[in-house]
């Protein structure tokens, strides 16, 4: 799976959970609980979204194999 640089979504949802399509680039709902951003993703019509939550401060990793 090729790598996605997540800067600017974290930059605009730091702090907040996000539900992501299941290409996990496209942003289809934002909020400040899990629940709440899958039940709004549901609505769009996302069936399964992929939950997560952009941490309020920067984090940085390097995975090497």
């Amino acid at each position: 799976m090729p790598s996605i640089n997540r800067t600017e979504q974290a930059k605009k949802y730091k702090g907040k959970w996000v539900a992501l399509k299941v290409d996990r680039k496209t942003v289809v709902a934002s909020g400040t609980s899990a629940k709440s951003v899958q039940r709004a993703a549901e609505r769009k019509g996302c069936k399964k979204p992929v939950i997560t939550r952009f941490p309020k401060t920067p984090r940085h990793f390097v995975v090497a194999h």
